[in-house]
């Protein structure tokens, strides 16, 4: 489920809902998907019709799900398997792979390698696996992802062959109760060495492909980001980050929120960055705690360190005395 909120900012004049959401050109939220895939739909906490007219400062709930395609293509694509056993798959997605499929990326995904792996496993050897749809959750057009990692994102996902699974993972998830680390390399250095980041996380009112941080509680979703500094090189921190929510673009919104964004990132950080004008996004999904089916205990995944992250710090240990944080 896709989920939106955002304050109407406009003139003294009234205007249609639906004529609103289209002029804000969100470019995940077509017409033809507002009126096939909206679930909810509120105005100032009331259950409203796209027909509604709204005013300079109406607060809009919206929730809509994608479609589900009728089938996706099974790709014979490279891929790191970690772990593999009859419930799960956890895979080091490498940076530059989309996740699942979705508008203008029906190929090449995780979601298009992995049915070709569990297809291969199982011997059903096609040039294309047919989607069940009742086997699929209702709000998901991604066979067996629990979570998502942003493209330019690399590191661990851990993925399910049943839906059994899927649902026993995604309740872990939604309870907070996995636990997610990654490593970043930012501009700056941090006030502390290590802290809390807790805010409210709002799309961009000035650029819809982007997320803010909101000090106003009724907007957006809460959003809760450890951190701790490993190392210091010169302008350049080496970070260790926590996850205790899942919000899209988190760790890019809270450490562009503390003066730290991170290296490479192509949204978030507008510093004219020399020494790294050509780096990729710096930021690696490292380590997953979670319980798997039939086991009480966590298991702990770890994903080696890209070879990107190497040749970013062999510069910096070239160019800059490392000061190592001892938290």
């Amino acid at each position: 489920m896709n989920n939106l909120s955002l304050v109407v900012s406009l003139s003294n004049e009234l205007i249609r809902l639906d004529k609103y959401i289209g002029s804000l050109e969100i470019t995940e939220l077509s017409r033809s998907r507002l009126k096939t895939g909206l679930k909810k739909l509120s105005v100032n906490g009331k259950n409203v019709k796209l027909s509604t007219k709204v005013k300079n400062g109406d607060k809009i709930e919206l929730a809509w799900e994608n479609a589900i395609p009728t089938d996706i293509e099974a790709e014979n694509i490279p891929l790191e398997i970690l772990y593999d056993d009859a419930n799960v798959t956890v895979v080091n997605k490498e940076q530059g792979m989309v996740t699942h499929p979705a508008s203008g990326n029906w190929n090449g995904t995780l979601v298009n390698a992995l049915l070709y792996f569990w297809s291969e496993q199982n011997k059903l050897i096609e040039t294309k696996v047919k989607v069940n749809k009742e086997n699929l959750q209702a709000n998901s057009l991604r066979p067996g992802i629990i979570h998502r990692l942003d493209k330019d994102t690399s590191g661990l996902i851990i993925t399910a062959k049943n839906p059994e699974t899927e649902t026993y993972l995604q309740n872990q998830f939604r309870n907070h109760r996995v636990k997610k680390e990654y490593i970043c390399i930012v501009h700056g250095t941090p006030e502390n060495n290590h802290g809390n980041i807790k805010t409210q996380i709002i799309r961009d009112p000035k650029n819809r492909k982007r997320f803010t941080t909101t000090e106003n509680k009724n907007q957006g979703k809460f959003a809760h980001t450890v951190y701790s500094c490993f190392a210091y090189y010169g302008p350049y921190s080496l970070m260790h980050v926590r996850l205790k929510t899942g919000r899209t673009h988190q760790i890019r919104v809270h450490m562009k929120s503390i003066g730290c964004p991170i290296v490479g990132d192509p949204i978030y950080n507008n510093k004219n960055d020399k020494l790294f004008s050509s780096a990729k996004l710096m930021l690696h999904s490292r380590h997953l705690s979670i319980r798997l089916p039939n086991c009480d205990e966590f298991t702990k995944f770890s994903a080696p360190v890209p070879r990107r992250f190497k040749k970013v710090l062999k510069t910096l240990h070239e160019k800059y005395e490392k000061i190592t944080i001892r938290n």
